[in-house]
């Protein structure tokens, strides 16, 4: 008889849900993805039904649920948070205690009155604590037979940061760093500075930072002065923030504008206003001792474990230029970090935990494959729905029977200019578009990473954009000798595709910097020379692949940009339904779905190739 379980992550943001079958992962999805809302935080009600479905179960088929953390132990964390800072923050208190009291304490029966909208059956339900989710998610999904674990975010229940080490199916935690103490929400601090949204805006810190000069004195000041007075970094990694100058502990607001404007002589930026060269090299800064304190970090988990392998998690594990760096330090022979590191992935990590750990299953690994399935793990929609969505909307489209023959038009079109929306296969687990929810764009064209901000995503011009790569061409682009199938790697291109800067490239506005072409693969070169990486497997994505090996033949580049198949503020496209009004609504020249290409510019027609 089957065991399955199902794994729910909610009530912060990123609710998801996970179906395991006698320990094999099967389905996940996000709530964001049926809702339409960005890191929707409510009960994942959509994304159960859709993974039952996926599984090919029923509610009643169910033999345990698990949740991500400890609702109990957060809520004495923060009683205690309150008590500590009293009488600062009894406006927060007089707000935010009333609800834990009424509703999020007694998550249970919360839970319970939820799930009952599925179904009656009694199921035992067991509370993993949130890091502990965490480090189960990156663990036990990882291609390792052993491996030393990292977790880094904002807060779970009391701890921010964990070091442990994952032997069978145990892990063990070794040490803990504990709130307010917090890498993730000293860089999410500076995300809010910088005038971006804090939990969806560090993408945007991050990509902003190589735009700072690390040579500038205003660069090597400002990093002294986060050193000197935010945070108190030991040798082994572990740090302490300086409160004075922080607010989230007792208020709705993450610093005290007046004394980081007093300390760096700079006001909070205002969202959307123009982005100048302080904040740039602010971004810079708080990067660079990110990346000194996970380096620190991975010295002290080698040290203490001996292992030769690392696995990451929680949100800050989605930081890929740091990862790249830690790959690039040689400290592990390898690292492998949950595609879904963010609380989404919690509800992986929490079904994991209720497997291995409570249930006491032995863990079946096979060392250098692991067990995501490239994350494709969501919904599925085949050529019925897609024809049944262009005849309700009245879409043209043309049908190729021979998929080949398919490849080789997009792979056409691509080479002229045109953007694609591609929609094919399992929905992607977690934030990054992998190839099925994906736009795509020719690397070579100057104007592609200008076109796709601005004119499609609606979002900064400055945005980089990832790179897909044929796993077996990495090395003919990129200084990189392994895949990097969950674009979680930042590294450089080769040296022989750059060009070489004007002396004067540092001086010149963040407009022109962006308009000068770095590389042979402008549309994928970051200004330090960079690269969000993913490879992509024959086996892994068939379909994508071939596209990629088509674009190959065409052009001799076997790669494309990247990005996810949405615009700002939007969660990335589910169904058939979502990808043709993003597609209508924005200015991508083609969409594919299945085998079907649409042309916005055609009269309403069906043909078929």
């Amino acid at each position: 008889m089957s065991e399955i379980i199902l794994g729910i992550s909610a009530y912060y943001h990123d609710s998801a849900a996970v179906i395991l079958v006698n320990g094999a992962i099967v389905a996940a999805a996000q709530e964001e993805r049926y809702t339409r809302k960005k890191h929707d935080p409510s009960f994942p009600i959509h994304a159960i039904k859709s993974v039952l479905v996926e599984a090919g179960v029923d509610y009643s088929d169910l033999t345990a649920i698990a949740y991500y953390e400890k609702p109990f132990l957060k809520f004495e964390r923060l009683l205690e948070t309150f008590h500590v800072f009293a009488p600062q923050g009894l406006t927060n208190f007089i707000k935010v205690i009333p609800i834990w009291i009424k509703e999020k304490l007694f998550m249970k029966q919360m839970m319970k009155r939820e799930l009952s909208k599925l179904g009656t059956k009694k199921i035992p339900i067991v509370f993993p604590e949130h890091h502990l989710s965490h480090a189960a998610s990156a663990y036990f999904p990882s291609p390792f037979d052993t491996a030393a674990i990292l977790t880094i975010d904002g807060v779970g229940e009391w701890a921010t940061v964990t070091i442990g080490y994952g032997q069978g199916n145990q892990i063990k935690i070794l040490r803990e760093l504990n709130f307010p103490h917090s890498l993730g929400l000293l860089y999410s601090a500076f995300t809010f500075f910088a005038g971006f949204k804090v939990n969806s805006g560090e993408y945007k810190l991050m990509g902003l930072a190589p735009y700072g000069n690390p040579l500038a004195p205003q660069t090597v000041d400002f990093k002294k002065k986060i050193l000197d007075n935010l945070i108190d970094l030991r040798e082994d990694g572990s740090f302490l923030l300086n409160m004075h100058y922080f607010k989230f502990t007792t208020e709705l607001r993450m610093v005290n504008e007046i004394r980081w404007e007093k300390l760096f002589g700079l006001p909070p930026r205002e969202p959307e206003s123009e982005l100048t060269q302080d904040y740039m090299n602010m971004a810079l800064a708080i990067q660079l001792v990110t990346e000194e304190v996970i380096e620190r970090l991975a010295k002290t988990i080698r040290q203490l474990t001996n292992a030769r392998h690392l696995v990451m998690a929680g949100g800050v594990a989605l930081n890929c230029v740091a990862n790249g760096k830690l790959l690039s330090s040689g400290i592990f022979d390898d690292i492998w970090i949950q595609p879904a590191a963010g609380d989404a992935g919690g509800a992986l990590g929490a079904a994991l935990a209720a497997w291995y750990i409570w249930k006491g299953q032995k863990r079946h690994s096979v060392f250098g494959q692991d067990q995501m399935q490239g994350t494709y793990l969501g919904p599925e929609f085949g050529s019925r729905a897609i024809v049944n969505t262009a005849i309700k909307l009245s879409a043209p489209y043309q049908h190729f029977e021979d998929y080949e023959r398919l490849t080789n038009e997009v792979a056409h079109l691509i080479s002229k200019g045109n953007v694609i929306g591609w929609f094919q296969g399992r929905m992607e687990f977690g934030p990054r578009a992998l190839g099925n929810r994906s736009i795509l764009g020719d690397a070579r064209n100057p104007e592609m990473q200008k076109k796709i901000n601005l004119m499609i995503k609606n979002r900064e011009s400055f945005r980089p954009f990832a790179a897909s790569v044929r796993e077996e061409d990495i090395q003919e682009y990129f200084e990189l000798d392994r895949p990097s199938p969950y674009m979680l790697m930042v590294l450089p291109i080769k040296a022989s595709l750059r060009k070489k800067l004007p002396y004067n490239y540092e001086d010149l506005n963040l407009s022109d910097r962006l308009n000068y072409s770095r590389s042979d693969l402008p549309s994928i070169t970051h200004i330090d020379y960079s690269t969000r990486i993913q490879s992509v497997n024959e086996e892994t994505n068939p379909k994508y692949w071939k596209l990629l090996t088509a674009f190959k033949e065409l052009t001799g580049y076997g790669l494309l940009v990247n990005t996810s198949f949405n615009v700002r503020s939007e969660p990335m496209v589910c169904t058939p339904n979502d990808a043709y009004q993003c597609f209508m609504g924005t200015e991508m020249d083609y969409l594919v779905m299945g085998n079907y290409l649409f042309d916005k510019n055609e009269q309403p027609k069906w043909r078929i190739e």
